[in-house]
């Protein structure tokens, strides 16, 4: 193996890293934004439900 073929499947496995990564950073973001969606239904379901009452 050739020192070209070194580098390009280094560059292959950092690009494949990188990739993975992201992915997993995407997939962290939509579940916090699914879960700061549900904290804010239930707050303003309290929040009515608090001034309903009065």
């Amino acid at each position: 193996m050739g020192i070209k073929d070194q580098f390009q499947d280094k560059a292959k496995d950092l690009a494949e890293r990188a990739k993975a990564a992201a992915a997993g950073k995407q997939d962290e973001a939509s579940e916090r934004t699914s879960q700061a969606a549900d904290q804010a239904e239930d707050k303003a379901r309290d929040t009515f439900d608090e001034n309903f009452d009065k």
